[in-house]
């Protein structure tokens, strides 16, 4: 059975809850999920939809590791072609779906491995070298004629 298939089948066991609910309170419960399995299939992408075939870039190797990872972890299979570069990650799949999960769920980690970094960056080196690596503080030299 198809996912779209069993979630008709609870919206159908759900609205038959519905009609004979005893109570408010399960009549209540029962709407709910029947809302939040109708939100479900209409933001459910189209099984037609056709896969296409997309290709990532990435700044450093840990994007790429939390990508391919996360892609695995989907079910997706990621792959790459002779002589691209190791920053660069291809997949193919269904377009909306894969923006819905997998690179959702990247952009969310990537945020979060930046802020790490960032946070281990400056205590490195405020706290190890005994300084600041503030940049808008460098000198402006003229280049010589």
């Amino acid at each position: 059975m198809s996912r779209d298939a069993e979630i008709r089948d609870k919206l159908a066991r759900l609205e038959a809850l519905f009609a004979r609910g005893a109570t408010e309170g399960e009549r209540a419960a029962a709407g709910a999920a029947i809302d939040r399995l109708q939100a479900r299939l209409g933001s459910a992408a189209p099984a037609d939809e056709p896969e296409t075939e997309m290709q990532y870039t990435f700044p450093d190797s840990w994007s790429v590791r939390i990508f391919i990872a996360l892609c695995r972890k989907h079910g997706v299979r990621p792959y790459r072609y002779p002589r691209q570069r190791r920053t660069t990650v291809m997949v193919r799949v269904r377009q909306g779906a894969f923006e819905a999960t997998v690179a959702a769920e990247f952009r969310t980690l990537h945020r979060e491995l930046i802020g790490y970094f960032d946070e281990m960056v400056d205590h490195l080196i405020a706290d190890a070298m005994r300084s600041d690596g503030n940049d808008e503080t460098l000198e402006q030299r003229q280049i010589a004629k």
